[in-house]
């Protein structure tokens, strides 16, 4: 009898929800969201599923010290799935196994890499039509890899990643990042990263990204330097962005633009707001404008709702 993947994920849930050995979390997002979009042929009415997701992860301590860790992850698409079956909606995300000890932690599979690792959560339209992977490159989660996080020295961090070549023809990857600081801004009010890429999906890249928090605001620019491995289609663009919370609302803009040599621009400018319900859900409403040198422009109009569990 052949399994479709959802049939696979939920006989591994069983399994692993079993286990009397390790430290078992499942958690998710449910994230969709009802939007207006035109892509430069006109506007159409969709229903978006932005990185809905849900996974596995645990540890189990060993006797030296150390530590297994895991992550299976796994992306749905809860909006647009075929209803005949034909087309499976689950697509793998983070999947791995490592050691955690004090050195940091080392794992292998599929992760993302230190250079995407880096912005933290710089991006305040991550998953939307704004996310910075349509702009930047950069925004990998790869597998055959081989991921570094070192424990944290006076707030500093540093992430590695090794690609393998996977072929004979092939390079392996390499991507490397210093980091300052909480990501979340929760247990400091700065956060700084750099960050590299060598050979990773075709493209050589450096990054710089900043976020800080002054009273009710939030305040985060980046900028990064692109080229193919070969040397062609350089690129340089940055980043800048705002949040302002007051009482259970979220206001924020952001705005990206990347330059090429060869003189084609691209800019991008994204509003919107968050209305937390709880802890774990929230509305938003979101605007974004995409300009081309080539006279397309894209316009996103949407509203959503977002749980994590």
């Amino acid at each position: 009898m052949k399994l479709s993947k959802s049939a696979l994920f939920v006989s591994l849930f069983g399994a692993l929800s079993a286990s009397a050995y390790a430290d078992v979390d499942v958690y998710g997002k449910a994230n969709l969201s009802v939007q207006s979009s035109d892509e430069g042929e006109g506007s159409f009415t969709e229903v978006k599923s932005n990185a809905s997701r849900f996974g596995l992860k645990g540890s189990e301590k060993l006797d030296s010290g150390l530590e297994v860790i895991y992550k299976l992850e796994f992306q749905v698409d809860v909006s647009d799935a075929d209803s005949k079956g034909d087309d499976d909606n689950i697509t793998a995300r983070n999947q791995y196994v490592g050691l955690k000890g004090g050195f940091g932690e080392v794992v292998i599979g599929r992760n993302d890499t230190a250079f995407k690792q880096s912005q933290g959560k710089l991006d305040l339209f991550n998953d939307l039509e704004a996310d910075i992977k349509n702009l930047f490159k950069g925004e990998n989660r790869l597998g055959d890899s081989i991921s570094y996080k070192s424990a944290s020295f006076s707030g500093f961090k540093v992430l590695g990643t090794f690609i393998a070549e996977d072929s004979t023809d092939g390079e392996n990857g390499y991507s490397a990042a210093l980091t300052y600081g909480d990501a979340k801004l929760k247990s400091t009010n700065f956060y700084a990263a750099v960050a590299t890429d060598s050979e990773v999906k075709g493209y050589d890249a450096v990054r710089f990204s900043v976020q800080g928090k002054v009273a009710d605001f939030k305040l985060g620019a980046m900028y990064q330097m692109q080229e193919k491995v070969d040397g062609s289609d350089e690129a340089d663009g940055y980043m800048v962005n705002a949040a302002y919370g007051f009482g259970a609302n979220t206001l924020k803009l952001q705005y990206q633009v990347i330059d090429f040599d060869k003189g084609d621009k691209v800019d991008g400018i994204s509003v919107g707001i968050d209305h937390k319900l709880s802890k774990a859900a929230k509305l938003y409403a979101f605007y974004s404008s995409v300009d081309e040198d080539n006279g397309v422009e894209e316009d996103y109009l949407g509203a959503g709702i977002e749980y994590k569990f």
